[in-house]
């Protein structure tokens, strides 16, 4: 099953839709099918998760009927099952998702009730996925997602747009890493996820994140993009409301000026100089699970830094010094992660679109807090060799108290 263009589908997309569903059942190559976007009475209710099984010896679908604080499992047999799922869409459920060894088809309802019909290419489930050679090649989005073509990355065709071909592998490395992160962090499986993406500029990885997280995943997700310019604001909101993005919203501001209630994942790529500093002490405040950052511009550190009497002769240099400030800048970034109870990561990332800063930061809390008096020791040592008296980021935790045993 090959990816092809996202477009209207025939009227009877729903009926080609529960046919589909059957042969799959009756081939028994149906690897899982997800019910989303519930649109029905009963707000507690996020999605059903339905994979074959078998009880006495006879097929049966057992459903999973996830809600925010429960899940409900009910055995059906294969015609009950199908029966039901005809019966839930499109009044009950507006998303479907089919995953069979050939991919994934998707059957998508507009507020309207229009339907549509999506086929994707072969790329299992996560938990079908193979974990072998296959790996590096694991595509995490398709060109035929409608948000691609919106904001111009493909064409009408839904073919990649060749001078946004960077772009694109930035994309999909993004949420590549994003996917790792999230597999080792202290979220639930049904926790609905909130999401803030601090300099989201004209939106690709907001997109892309909400999209992975809702049409991929089956997560509920609430994404929020944070923008000074209100031009890129008004596009991007439009854009989600013209694409039906439910839970993706845009707002006008920075990570000072705007912050969530509440926040599991903290985005922000390419923030200026101390801006880094001020979002992850955002993501820590809010006890985020995951805080991703791609600093640029390490501009506290340098007046600062004094050159060790060893050192001296390669820190007279311009370049070099400017290199060691970023260094040492970042490193105790990383640190004070660490100590702030985060499994932290520092590795280049693929570069970003108008910059050649392609470090990222990469933390993920740690199930279980982690002694840090000896770590604090070290970081006042490292300080005291350079010279530093202050760092922002440290400043900011001192002053709420975040800095634990400092």
């Amino acid at each position: 099953m090959s990816a092809s263009p996202s477009s209207p589908a025939a009227p009877d997309a729903r009926a080609q839709f529960l046919d589909l569903l059957n042969t799959a059942l009756q081939g028994k190559t149906l690897v899982k099918l997800v019910l989303a976007r519930h649109v029905g009475t009963d707000q507690t209710l996020q999605r059903i998760i339905a994979k074959p099984l078998q009880v006495k010896g006879q097929a049966c679908l057992s459903l999973v009927y996830r809600h925010q604080t429960r899940d409900i499992t009910r055995n059906l047999a294969l015609e009950q099952a199908q029966a039901l799922v005809a019966e839930l869409l499109p009044g009950s459920f507006r998303n479907a998702h089919l995953f069979d060894g050939d991919g994934e088809v998707q059957l998508t309802f507009s507020k309207k009730g229009k339907a549509m019909l999506q086929r994707h290419g072969a790329q299992a489930p996560r938990e079908a996925a193979s974990s072998g050679h296959d790996r590096e090649k694991k595509r995490y989005l398709e060109l035929s997602r409608p948000f691609l073509r919106d904001l111009g990355v493909t064409d009408g065709q839904g073919a990649l747009i060749p001078s946004m071909s960077r772009k694109w592998k930035q994309i999909n490395k993004f949420i590549e890493v994003f996917d790792h992160a999230l597999a080792s962090a202290p979220v639930a499986a049904e926790q609905a996820l909130r999401v803030a993406d601090f300099g989201s500029g004209k939106g690709y990885l907001t997109f892309a994140m909400h999209d992975y997280l809702r049409n991929n995943l089956g997560r509920e997700a609430q994404v929020t993009g944070v923008e000074l310019r209100q031009d890129m604001v008004d596009l991007c909101n439009a854009a989600a409301s013209r694409l039906e993005h439910p839970g993706l919203e845009f707002q006008c501001g920075d990570v000072r000026s705007v912050v969530p209630e509440a926040i599991d994942v903290m985005i922000a790529l390419h923030a200026c100089d101390i801006a880094t500093d001020y979002a992850i002490h955002t993501g820590i405040r809010c006890d985020a699970a995951i805080i991703m950052c791609s600093p640029c511009c390490h501009k506290q550190i340098r007046p600062q830094l004094h050159s060790p009497g060893l050192l001296q002769p390669m820190l007279q240099y311009g370049l070099h010094l400017g290199q060691q400030a970023e260094m040492l800048t970042d490193s105790l970034r990383a640190l004070y992660l660490e100590a702030c109870g985060y499994e932290t990561k520092v590795f280049e990332f693929i570069s970003l679109e108008h910059t050649n800063k392609n470090k990222m930061i990469l933390a993920v809390k740690r199930r279980q807090v982690a002694e840090n008096t000896a770590l604090l020791e070290k970081i006042g040592q490292l300080k005291a060799f350079y010279g530093v008296q202050e760092h922002c980021l440290e400043t900011l935790l001192r002053a709420d108290g975040l800095l634990p045993g400092a």
